[in-house]
């Protein structure tokens, strides 16, 4: 890995995370503040600031800006608003199971489900045309105990839940907190080694957990892909991760071909 790592930095790998995620958080392109004037010969391209006051305007500088507080934000949305702040922590509190916490695990092994997603819910046919329909969500965890998909939907008006749902096999994309955890696995691991290496070349310190890393996780559902040899099989109703794993505020280094299995706690490489 420590070989190859670096004909894969950089710009390659920044292209081939996007073409496999789609999202613009990969690449950041900065323009420069003047772009697009010539030589400065056009008078449009001058900022308003250096414009000769005209007659009669103050001369001297101008008054200070003026800041708009942020509208202070209800314990309560209406209608189809974004939740609120209130609202997300009463829908996470509201769709906890009711069975003891200690009977599901969450991505790092301690008690309680691994919280995914929160999210408005769709409201029904006959709701639509209220004046303040109810509000709902939608609330998503994944219960690493026995590898399954948790979803329910709460009504936020009323405080009760009027879903539930639990699929295996179910495989959504990673929170940043499991991705965070793959990281750590895979650095913590013998195969980690080449990982290792390439921070050390490019930083000169040793890597010793994922705080130093910026990581993008993505699921890998093994045989549903191809070939999946070995433990990897297990991927799909195991939780498994790939990682995009870049330097903060340097470097790509290519982690696409191990594969994190947050289940097991395992890492193993794609051949």
């Amino acid at each position: 890995m420590h070989h190859l790592m670096h004909r894969h930095l950089g710009k390659a790998v920044a292209g081939a995370a996007i073409a496999l995620t789609g999202t613009a958080a990969m690449v950041a392109v900065t323009l420069p503040s003047d772009a697009g004037a010539a030589g400065g010969t056009d008078p449009r391209s001058r900022p308003a600031a250096a414009a000769a006051p005209g007659p009669g305007r103050d001369q001297g500088p101008p008054p200070p800006g003026v800041v708009e507080r942020p509208p202070v934000e209800g314990e309560r949305g209406r209608g189809r608003d974004p939740l609120t702040d209130d609202e997300l922590r009463r829908a996470r509190d509201l769709a906890l199971p009711r069975t003891p916490r200690g009977a599901a695990r969450n991505v790092t092994g301690r008690p309680g489900p691994e919280p995914l997603t929160t999210d408005l819910a769709e409201l029904t046919p006959a709701e639509t045309g209220l004046a303040d329909p109810p509000r709902r969500a939608t609330v998503t965890f994944y219960d690493y105990r026995d590898d399954s998909y948790l979803t329910k939907t709460v009504n936020l008006t009323t405080s009760t839940v009027e879903s539930a749902d639990a699929r295996h096999g179910v495989q959504p994309p990673p929170s940043r907190a499991e991705a965070v955890e793959a990281a750590r696995l895979l650095i913590a691991a013998p195969l980690g080694s080449g990982l290792r290496q390439d921070y050390r070349d490019a930083t000169g310190r040793d890597l010793t957990g994922p705080d130093p890393l910026s990581v993008t996780g993505f699921v890998y559902r093994g045989r549903a892909e191809g070939d999946a040899p070995g433990a990897l099989g297990d991927c799909g109703e195991h939780r498994c991760i790939r990682l995009f794993t870049k330097v903060k505020n340097g470097r790509w280094i290519d982690t696409r071909r191990f594969v994190i299995d947050l289940s097991a706690r395992t890492v193993a490489h794609l051949g």
